[in-house]
């Protein structure tokens, strides 16, 4: 009002030239005006106000408010939705592609564990189990493990999955699921390394991934699929309430099942015990190269772990931390208990007490604490220990204790999901996740117990003394890994 008085004086003045006691007057008569305008807009404002609560609430705006508002309101919604879900493939990518590295993982801490004269022959068979586990699992197991349940056994369809489309979300769990059955099929290399024949194990390598691996994985997690458009149908287990968060049965217990019925049927290495029982070291000719294995396995296992949310959020955070102290506290309580009783550090025991730790709370990674998370690595490094020992006292020959880290520490981890569950411990979920670890472990030691009877029976299993002294670098590939040094025990 004060600026609309100015102007409107100034033009008056400019425009009439009057007098100025006729402007004085003309003045007044305008502050009259103006008074009473800002007296009307005054009363307008206590009236707007004394109506405003008495209003529609914002519920019932009227239709052309909502339908200006809801269109920008459902799009940022689905655009927010998008780019989650973009977020969450591109996890599950990454994490798979830290649960491939762990191949080479395995890799070398076989390598380092084994003498160097069978070098090649282990880099073969960890390199070619993989090629074949994925082609396998690619046409047979994830079908089989994934598609529409028969009775809570096994999948039944989605063996041709080719027609997807090429955005499709299912790809991403595909490749997240394919190198979880590289793993749980390379864990068998390192338990049967040097005296295995190699044509013999990557028959192995295409069954375990085409046919055992599946079998346990249905059981568990056969409706995960279903979120990415495959199956759907819970497995019998999972319809029970058995939790494997990221696979200490599943993956690892089922693979160090394998590895036990493999050692038994393939026997000791030569050399490796004497005729009256007594076990011999057969010491490894890397153990720097173990050691970068075993940290190349704990990094893979971020992926391996906090990967199984298949989501990108805050929730891996804590995973991560879990499977940050517990192969910590496994690596410290594996020395220390062996200190004990051989009275100095073993370096191996350290090492493979990290890797059984790992295994250990991989299964309990998403509902435990931290606090629960270095309790399950204390024993889970003792449980190494004991394992590691006791298999050596009943003579049975694993090269790289593969059957301690995986299997026992796979027992162990399932069962912490009951024992130290954060919502509260529940006798009948523990008694659950015993049903279901020993189910899966001991139908996959039954199915490779067999498996590998034919094979020896049919190609050959065990290499030949001679074979084994000569190394089978050179009996099974012709070549030598470290040519300009000596690797058999022949001059």
């Amino acid at each position: 009002m004060l600026h609309f008085r100015a102007c409107l004086l100034a033009f008056i003045a400019l425009a009439t030239c009057v007098s100025a006691q006729e402007g004085q007057k003309i003045e007044a008569k305008l502050d009259t005006i103006i008074q009473k305008l800002d007296a009307s807009q005054g009363t307008l404002n206590e009236v707007a106000r004394a109506v405003k609560p008495a209003a529609a609430p914002a519920t019932t705006a009227p239709a052309a408010a909502v339908a200006a508002a809801s269109p920008a309101d459902a799009a940022l919604k689905s655009d927010i939705e998008t780019v989650q879900m973009n977020l969450n493939y591109v996890w599950m990518i990454a994490a798979g592609a830290l649960v491939f590295v762990m191949q080479a993982g395995f890799a070398m801490v076989e390598l380092g564990f084994a003498r160097a004269k069978n070098s090649i022959n282990i880099i073969m068979k960890n390199f070619l189990d993989f090629c074949i586990s994925a082609i396998v699992f690619l046409f047979v197991g994830f079908g089989l493990m994934f598609g529409k349940s028969a009775g809570g056994w096994i999948g039944s369809d989605s063996f041709w999955i080719s027609n997807h489309a090429a955005d499709d979300k299912m790809w991403a769990f595909w490749f997240f699921q394919v190198v979880f059955a590289g793993t749980a099929c390379t864990i068998v290399s390192g338990a049967m390394a040097e005296r295995t024949k190699f044509v013999g194990y990557l028959i192995y390598a295409g069954l375990l991934a085409g046919i055992v691996y599946p079998l346990g994985g249905h059981w568990a997690w056969g409706s995960f699929g279903g979120a990415f458009g495959v199956g759907g149908e819970k497995g019998w287990l999972e319809a029970m309430g058995f939790v494997d968060f990221a696979g200490s049965t599943v993956v690892h217990g089922c693979g160090g099942a394998c590895a036990l019925a493999g050692i038994l049927v393939v026997g000791a290495r030569h050399g490796r015990f004497a005729k009256d029982g007594t076990p011999r070291l057969i010491a490894g000719h890397n153990i720097p190269l173990a050691a970068l294995g075993v940290f190349i396995l704990w990094f893979g296992w971020f992926g391996f772990n906090a990967g199984s949310t298949l989501i990108g959020n805050a929730s891996i955070g804590r995973i991560a931390v879990n499977t940050t102290i517990a192969p910590a506290a496994a690596a410290l309580s594996a020395m220390v208990s062996m200190w004990f009783v051989q009275g100095r550090p073993d370096v191996g025991i350290t090492l493979n007490g990290s890797l059984g730790g790992a295994v250990g709370v991989t299964a309990c990674c998403a509902n435990i604490s931290p606090a629960s998370a270095f309790i399950v690595g204390l024993i889970a490094g003792i449980i190494t220990t004991v394992a590691t020992i006791a298999l050596e006292r009943m003579q049975i020959d694993d090269a790289v204790g593969a059957v301690p880290v995986h299997l026992c520490n796979g027992w162990w981890g399932t069962l912490s999901v009951a024992l130290f569950n954060m919502d509260g411990f529940d006798a009948h979920k523990l008694g659950v996740q015993a049903l279901g670890t020993f189910s899966v472990t001991l139908s996959a030691f039954v199915i490779c117990f067999v498996i590998f009877k034919l094979v020896d029976k049919l190609v050959g299993l065990r290499a030949t003394d001679n074979e084994q002294i000569d190394g089978l670098d050179f009996a099974e590939h012709a070549a030598n890994a470290y040519p300009d040094f000596q690797t058999t025990e022949q001059a």
